[in-house]
C-alpha cells in the first residue's frame, strides 16, 4: 500500500450514509478497514446496508453478532490493535453493548473513537430520528434553497450525509490521528451531520453580516435568482449551468450569445426577472451540446449539465481520470490527489462477512474457535 494512511487500522460498524462514506475517504488514502457487518447479512439477509455499494471499496468484511457477549469480545479483541473505531448508532447504543468509549478507550488508549450522528451526542434532540434534510432544515442550510414561491426542494443527501457527515469525519478522525501522534493518547470524535451542515454555512452567515445576502429565500446571488447564475432549458430537454459573476466572465457570456452587454446591466436586480427571459429564450434556441461547442475554450462559465451516467465520458474528467472502472462499473477516483503518496482503489466492495476467517486468523484465533463462533452465530 502506497497511501498516507497505510498501517493504519479503522474498525468500521456497518452503518449507511456518512460512516461508510467518510471512512471510505479514509480507506482510499491507504488505512486498512474492516468492516464489522451483520450476522444476518452474512447469512443472505442483508438490509440497508444494500445500500452502501458505492462507497464499500476498500474494505474487507467481518461478520459479528455485537448481541452476543462472544461477539463483543471479538471486537474487543480486534480494537486491541486498531488505530480507529467508527460507529453510527444512536446515542447510548454502544454503551448498552459495553462497547462504550470508557470500555474501549481502557482496552486501548490510544484508540480513536469516532462517533456519527445526525444531532450529536447530547442536546433535546439527541436520541430522536432524524435524516439530511432535517440536519439542513435545523441548522439553517435548506432555508435559501430555491424560489420564493414555493417550499425549498431538497438537495438529495450530499449536504449533510456526505458534506457535514462523511467529510467532517475524515477530518475528525485525522486531526485526532495527529494529535495522538505527540500525546500518545486517543479520544472520542463526536461527528454531528447538523454541526456540519452549520460549518458549511459559515460563508453566508459571513455574507448576512455583511449584508450581501438577505435570509428570505430568492433574489439572491446565488440561489438562482440572478440571469447570470442559474440553469436554462436547452433545445433538446437538455440543461446549461451559467455562472460567470465575474463582469469580464458575463460580457464574454453575452457576447457569444449574440446579445449586447449593455443591455443586460448585473447589478439591476429589478431588471433581473426580464434578462432572465430573454437568457431563456436565447438558449432554447440550441441544443445542450451545441451551446457546448459554442462556449469550448471560454470564460463564459457556461457547462453541461450531465446526467451521473454521462458524467465519466466528459473530456476534461476523462482526462483527469476523475472516474475509473471499476468492480462492475464507475466509480469516483479516489480525492484528494497527493503526488508522493496516493490513494488507490486497492480492494472491490466486500461480500457481507467475506473475511471473517482471515481477520480472525489474524487475531490469532486458530480454526477450531472459528468453526465453533460459527457455529454459534457468533460470527457470519
Amino acid at each position: 500500500m502506497t497511501g498516507p494512511l497505510a498501517g493504519t487500522r479503522i474498525v468500521e460498524l456497518s452503518a449507511i450514509g456518512p460512516v461508510p462514506y467518510g471512512t471510505m475517504l479514509l480507506a482510499d488514502l491507504g488505512a486498512d478497514v474492516v468492516r464489522v457487518d451483520r450476522v444476518t447479512a452474512a447469512r443472505g439477509r442483508p438490509g440497508t446496508e444494500v445500500t452502501n455499494l458505492g462507497m464499500a471499496r476498500n474494505r474487507r468484511s467481518l461478520a459479528l453478532d455485537l448481541k452476543h457477549p462472544d461477539g463483543r469480545a471479538v471486537l474487543l479483541d480486534l480494537l486491541d490493535g486498531a488505530d480507529v473505531l467508527v460507529e453510527g448508532f444512536r446515542p447510548g447504543v454502544m454503551e448498552r453493548l459495553g462497547l462504550g468509549p470508557d470500555v474501549c478507550l481502557a482496552r486501548n488508549p490510544r484508540l480513536v473513537f469516532a462517533r456519527v450522528t445526525g444531532w450529536g451526542q447530547e442536546g433535546p434532540l439527541a436520541r430522536t430520528a432524524g435524516h439530511d434534510l432535517d440536519y439542513l432544515a435545523v441548522a439553517g442550510a435548506l432555508h435559501p434553497i430555491g424560489t420564493p414561491d414555493a417550499p425549498p426542494p431538497p438537495p438529495l443527501n450530499y449536504v449533510a450525509d456526505f458534506g457535514g457527515g462523511g467529510a467532517f469525519l475524515a477530518i475528525g478522525v485525522l486531526a485526532a490521528l495527529l494529535e495522538r501522534a505527540r500525546s500518545g493518547r486517543g479520544q472520542v470524535v463526536d461527528v454531528a451531520m447538523v454541526d456540519g451542515v452549520a460549518s458549511l454555512t459559515a460563508h453566508l452567515h459571513g455574507l448576512l453580516r455583511l449584508g450581501m445576502v438577505q435570509p428570505q429565500r430568492g433574489g439572491n446571488l446565488l440561489d438562482g435568482s440572478a440571469p447570470f447564475y442559474t440553469t436554462y432549458a436547452t433545445a433538446d430537454g437538455g440543461a446549461v449551468a451559467v455562472g460567470p459573476i465575474e463582469p469580464q466572465f458575463h460580457a464574454e457570456l453575452l457576447t457569444r450569445l449574440g446579445l449586447d452587454p449593455a443591455d443586460f446591466p448585473q447589478d439591476d436586480r429589478a431588471d433581473w426577472p426580464r434578462q432572465r427571459r430573454r437568457l431563456a429564450e436565447v438558449f432554447r434556441q440550441r441544443t445542450r451540446d451545441e451551446w457546448v461547442e459554442v462556449f469550448a475554450d471560454s470564460d463564459a462559465c457556461v457547462a453541461p449539465v450531465l446526467a451521473p451516467d454521462e458524467a465519466p465520458h466528459h473530456p476534461h474528467l476523462q482526462a483527469r481520470g476523475t472516474f475509473v472502472a471499476a468492480d462492475g462499473g464507475w466509480q469516483p477516483a479516489p480525492a484528494p490527489r497527493l503526488s508522493r503518496t496516493p490513494g488507490e482503489i486497492r480492494r472491490p466492495a466486500p461480500g457481507f462477512g467475506e473475511h471473517s476467517d482471515e481477520v480472525l486468523a489474524e487475531l490469532g484465533y486458530d480454526a477450531e474457535r472459528i468453526a465453533d463462533l460459527r457455529a454459534r452465530d457468533v460470527v457470519g
